[in-house]
C-alpha cells in the first residue's frame, strides 16, 4: 500500500516554483504599478462607451419611450432582451463561489474574485433596464412596498415582474456582502505593504482592522460558509423568478414549464462563458498565467459543455411539446420562429448554443486558449440570440393578423446596450487595477496541497510504502 498525498492524475492549481512571498508579489504588483497601455485604451474606450449609454438613455428619458422601436404588438423589445442576458451572465460569479466553495472544488480558487466582481456589474447592468422601460423613470420607487398615500395604489404582489424586484435585489446584496468578504485578508495584505500614507489608510479602512489572527480566520471562515449557503438557493432562484415572467403568461412560446430549469442551465452556461472571455484576458495582461492555468480553463469548458447540452435537451423538448399538445397557437408559434421573418434568429440561437459547445468534447480543443476565447464570444451570441427568441418571436404575431408587426431597434435602444457594455468594462478595468484580481489567501491555501513545487516534492515520499514511511518518521522522531 503507497502513499497518496494527492492523485497523479490532478493536475496542479499553481503552476511554477512559488512561495507565499512569490504569490503575494505577482498578484499585488500590477496594483502597485502603474497601470500599462492596454489598460489606459481599454479603459478609454469603455468610457466612450459609457457616455453614449448615458446620452442614449438621457434621450429616451427626455422624448420618451417612444424613440425606441417597440410597438403596439411588441412591447418588450430589445431592453428586456438585455435585461435577461445580463442578469444570467451574472449567475456564474456565485455558483463559483457558493456551490464550489460547499463541494470544496480546489479549482475555484484563481477564478472566483474576478466572477463575483462580474456577477455584481452584470446585475447593476442589469437592473437598469427594467428601470428606465418603464418611461417615467421618475415613477420607479412605486414597486417598493412601503406605506404610502397615494391610495389604492400598491405594488401587485401576484406580478412576476414585482418578484424580479426582490430576487435579484436580494442576489446584488448577498453576492456583494461574498465578493467583499472575501477581499477582506487581501485589503489588508496590500496596506500592509503600502508605501503611501493615504494608500495605506484607504486599505486600511477597507479592510476594516484586519490584522489576520486564528479568530478573524475562524469568523471569516464561518461567515464564508454562511454566505454559500444563503446564495446557493439564489442561484436556481433568481433565474427561476426571472423565467417566471413568460412562463406565467397565456401567450403562445411563454406558457411552459421547462422554463425555469432551461433558464437556471442557460444562465449558467452564458456567465462561464463571460468569465472565460474576462479571464483569458485578465491572465495575458496581468501575466497571471500560472495562476488562471489550462486546468482551470478546461473546468470551466466542461461546465459549459454539460450546460450547453442542457440547453439543446430544453430547445428540443420545447419542440416536443408544441407538437405533442395539439394547440395550434402554440404550433403556429414555433413554426414562425423556425421559418418566418425572424428565421436568421432562431437558426443563429441554435448553431451558437448547441452545435458549438460539442466542440470542447475534445480534450485538444478545451485546453486551447484561442479557440476558447472564439468560443466564449460565440456562446454570448447565442445566448443573447436566445432571449431575443424567446421575446420577440413569441410576441410579433399574435391572435389577430391585423396587429401582426415587425420589431426592429432604434438607436437610443442599442444606444443603451453598448452604454452597459461601457458601466460594466469600466467598472472591470477599475477592479482589475485596484483590487486583487486573484484571492490571494485562497491561492495560498491551497498552494502547499496542489502547487507545482509542493507535488513534485510530494512524489518521493509516494514512491515509498506506508510501511517505509512510517519507519522513517519514528526514526527521524527518535
Amino acid at each position: 500500500m503507497h502513499l497518496k498525498y494527492e492523485s497523479f492524475v490532478r493536475e496542479p492549481l499553481v503552476d511554477g516554483d512559488k512561495t507565499y512571498r512569490q504569490v503575494t508579489e505577482d498578484i499585488v504588483s500590477p496594483i502597485e504599478k502603474k497601470p500599462g497601455r492596454m489598460w489606459y485604451i481599454g479603459f478609454f474606450f469603455s468610457i466612450c462607451l459609457l457616455c453614449f449609454g448615458v446620452f442614449s438613455v438621457f434621450w429616451e428619458v427626455y422624448f420618451g419611450i417612444g424613440v425606441w422601436g417597440i410597438n403596439r404588438t411588441i412591447g418588450w423589445g430589445w431592453d428586456i432582451t438585455n435585461f435577461v442576458w445580463w442578469v444570467g451572465i451574472g449567475h456564474a460569479g456565485t455558483l463559483i463561489s457558493a456551490i464550489l466553495l460547499l463541494f470544496r472544488q480546489g479549482w475555484r480558487t484563481g477564478v472566483n474574485r474576478a466572477a463575483e466582481a462580474m456577477t455584481i456589474f452584470a446585475v447593476m447592468c442589469a437592473g437598469q433596464f427594467p428601470i428606465f422601460h418603464m418611461g417615467r423613470v421618475w415613477d420607479g420607487f412605486f414597486v417598493l412596498p412601503y406605506p404610502n398615500t397615494r391610495g389604492p395604489l400598491w405594488p401587485n404582489f401576484n406580478s412576476a415582474l414585482l418578484w424580479d424586484v426582490f430576487a435579484i435585489s436580494t442576489y446584488f446584496t448577498v453576492s456583494l456582502l461574498f465578493w467583499y468578504s472575501g477581499l477582506i485578508p487581501d485589503f489588508a495584505t496590500i496596506r500592509d505593504r503600502a508605501k503611501t500614507k493615504l494608500r495605506k489608510r484607504l486599505y486600511g479602512l477597507a479592510s476594516f482592522g484586519w490584522t489576520g489572527t486564528a479568530k478573524n480566520w475562524q469568523r471569516h471562515e464561518a461567515l464564508s460558509l454562511v454566505l454559500a449557503g444563503v446564495s446557493t438557493p439564489l442561484v436556481l432562484s433568481v433565474h427561476t423568478i426571472v423565467s417566471f415572467d413568460f412562463a406565467t403568461s397565456v401567450i403562445p412560446g411563454w406558457h411552459t414549464t421547462i422554463f425555469p430549469p432551461y433558464f437556471v442551465a442557460g444562465a449558467i452556461f452564458s456567465g462561464f462563458a463571460m468569465v472565460q472571455t474576462l479571464l483569458i484576458l485578465v491572465r495575458k495582461i496581468l501575466h497571471l498565467e500560472e495562476y488562471v492555468t489550462l486546468g482551470h480553463i478546461e473546468a470551466m469548458n466542461k461546465v459549459i459543455v454539460l450546460t450547453g447540452s442542457i440547453v439543446g435537451v430544453a430547445y428540443l423538448t420545447e419542440l416536443f411539446m408544441a407538437w405533442y399538445s395539439g394547440v395550434q397557437y402554440e404550433q403556429a408559434a414555433f413554426q414562425w420562429r423556425i421559418m418566418g421573418p425572424y428565421w436568421w434568429s432562431y437558426w443563429a440561437m441554435m448553431t451558437c448554443n448547441v452545435v458549438s459547445p460539442q466542440f470542447f468534447w475534445i480534450k485538444k480543443l478545451r485546453r486551447n486558449v484561442p479557440f476558447t476565447f472564439i468560443m466564449s464570444i460565440v456562446v454570448n451570441i447565442g445566448m443573447w440570440f436566445e432571449r431575443f427568441v424567446i421575446i420577440v418571436t413569441s410576441l410579433y404575431r399574435d391572435y389577430i393578423p391585423g396587429s401582426w408587426a415587425y420589431y426592429s431597434p432604434t438607436w437610443p435602444e442599442v444606444g443603451f446596450y453598448l452604454g452597459t457594455f461601457g458601466l460594466f468594462f469600466t467598472c472591470f478595468f477599475l477592479f482589475a487595477k485596484y483590487f486583487p484580481v486573484i484571492a490571494i489567501a485562497e491561492i495560498k491555501f491551497v498552494l502547499k496541497t496542489s502547487g507545482e513545487n509542493y507535488k513534485k516534492k510530494m512524489e518521493v515520499i509516494e514512491t515509498k510504502s506506508t510501511e517505509e514511511f512510517v519507519h522513517e518518521q519514528m526514526h527521524a522522531h527518535h
